[in-house]
């Protein structure tokens, strides 16, 4: 299939374990990603953006499959040749003819050979090593076991991984088919661990400025339960590792920085190379505690700090306005389906977000709530039980997503400023966001929440069903709700028929102007 003559060209730029609420446009007071805002503020910017599930391979399936785990069925990262779905991301734009790039992490069901180029792949202590330096600076990586380096990184920004995988992304885009659209898929290992940054994005962000965490180890000890687990399993493989939660933030910090930067020699590339109509999509896997709790990485629990991602559309004629709307990373593949044309194919869950992007007045209920999956399954282990783990925990070496972190299923529903999470061993949480934000208070039992706890578990049931598999398709047709909005879709004269798809693309390749 060739692709429309005024088709865009896409790049999606993924981070990886991206906090959402670290950055001056969500009101932290320290700007880390002053290139990443401008893009953001240019177009529709989602504040309440959110993945499918708090670990990579899960969360990176969803993208390309537009499902939840359950039913694309990779629900750890160790299976991710377990994915079912009948179309992908990839397919739709091969499909619709267009040159499809890839350069940095894959950690996904998609290899070298389902693209026209790929540059990788990179992980988050080793890349395709070019030189001496970048051996000897994977070699440091691996070296630091995950952990918070003190000092700054003994190699120049021209070894980082992100700076490697932006050099990377522009050859190949250099090399890309002029003759086609592209679409670039940029995804950098940061600012996951370890936690280390080069100068000066070292010294750019002291500890002692950077606003400290609301709660302590303290909390996850009286969640209990697989919080308690981790933060003492934490202590044992590094003594005192919250003492260093300055220096961690700091990098963190530092680390969002370098990546802003390096995506802005990224996008100056893309525009000096394809022009202004450039549509960019910027994402993240999932979230990281950044020392909340008392904690590092991710592995236990649905909070905020994991579930919610960054998320912003910009370029074209992508309206520009933040929108309060809970979206999530299913929603991307139904997207660029609509915008460029392409029916949304069989099983997809999630929903197009095109009729958002280009009507800033546009409001639906189909975005008041939002849900996420956790949990590879069988029974729950307690918190003082000593399972078989996937691979040996010699001296400080241990990995959060382990057979306890992810043993059961949970469930996550946020409605509003309320959140509920189910658990498969009987347990329940429910906090009010507005008055709790880091979710210490569980109000589940609370009598005063009776009312909202059935209107939220009824919610979630309804959830539940939207998110099971369809596939195969089989002899029967399934009725399609426009842009797949199957609570609250738009009536019956804005189907989302050939006309209206054409019409949605054609409209959406207006020229923008770059940031």
């Amino acid at each position: 299939m060739n692709a429309p003559a005024d088709a865009p060209h896409i790049v999606l730029i993924m981070t990886d374990q991206h906090r959402a609420d670290l950055s001056a446009r969500s009101g932290f007071p320290i700007d880390t990603t002053p290139f990443l805002d401008q893009l953001a503020r240019q177009g529709t910017d989602f504040q309440r953006g959110y993945t499918s599930s708090p670990l990579c391979v899960p969360a990176r399936v969803s993208l390309l499959t537009g499902r939840f785990p359950s039913a694309h069925r990779v629900t750890q990262n160790s299976t991710p040749g377990a994915a079912s779905f009948d179309r992908d991301l990839l397919d739709v734009l091969g499909e619709a003819g267009y040159h499809r790039v890839f350069a940095g992490k894959p950690h996904m069901h998609r290899g070298p050979e389902d693209f026209d180029a790929y540059r990788g792949p990179y992980f988050h202590t080793d890349g395709p090593d070019k030189n001496p330096e970048h051996e000897a600076f994977d070699q440091w990586l691996d070296e630091l076991d995950h952990g918070v380096s003190h000092q700054p990184t003994p190699f120049p920004l021209e070894a980082s991984l992100p700076y490697r995988i932006v050099s990377d992304a522009v050859a190949a885009i250099s090399d890309a088919d002029a003759s086609r659209p592209t679409f670039l898929w940029v995804s950098f290992p940061e600012p996951h661990n370890p936690y280390q940054v080069p100068e000066p994005y070292f010294s750019m962000f002291p500890p002692d400025q950077i606003p400290d965490r609301l709660h302590g180890p303290e909390v996850a000890a009286a969640k209990g339960g697989h919080w308690a687990w981790l933060q003492e399993l934490t202590e044992t493989k590094r003594p005192g590792y919250d003492d260093e939660r300055g220096r961690y933030r700091a990098n963190y910090c530092g680390q969002l920085r370098l990546l802003d930067d390096q995506v802005r020699r990224l996008m100056e590339h893309m525009w000096s190379t394809l022009g202004d109509d450039v549509l960019v999509i910027m994402v993240s896997d999932h979230g990281d505690y950044v020392a909340e709790y008392g904690l590092q990485r991710k592995g236990a629990g649905m909070p905020e700090v994991l579930m919610r991602i960054p998320f912003f559309v910009s370029g074209g004629a992508v309206a520009a306005r933040r929108r309060d709307e809970m979206v999530s990373i299913v929603d991307i593949l139904p997207t660029v389906a609509e915008l460029v044309g392409s029916a949304v194919p069989d099983g997809v869950t999630g929903r197009s977000l095109a009729p958002l992007l280009l009507d800033d007045e546009l409001t639906s209920a189909e975005f008041d709530e939002i849900y996420a999956e956790r949990g590879f399954g069988g029974v729950t282990y307690g918190a003082h039980e000593h399972p078989p783990l996937h691979f040996p925990y010699e001296g400080r070496s241990f990995d959060e997503l382990n057979t306890v972190t992810q043993s059961g299923r949970s469930r996550m529903l946020r409605h509003g400023d309320l959140k509920l999470i189910v658990h498969s061993d009987g347990n329940g949480e429910l906090y009010d966001l507005a008055a709790d934000p880091t979710e210490v208070d569980n109000r589940f039992d609370d009598p005063r929440y009776a009312g909202h706890r059935s209107e939220l578990l009824w919610r979630l049931a309804q959830w539940m069903l939207r998110a099971q598999d369809e596939l195969p398709r089989g002899a029967y047709t399934l009725k399609r709700a426009p842009h797949n909005w199957m609570f609250h879709h738009e009536p019956s004269s804005t189907a989302q028929d050939s006309t209206a798809q054409d019409s949605t693309a054609q409209d959406f390749t207006a020229q923008g102007e770059p940031a």
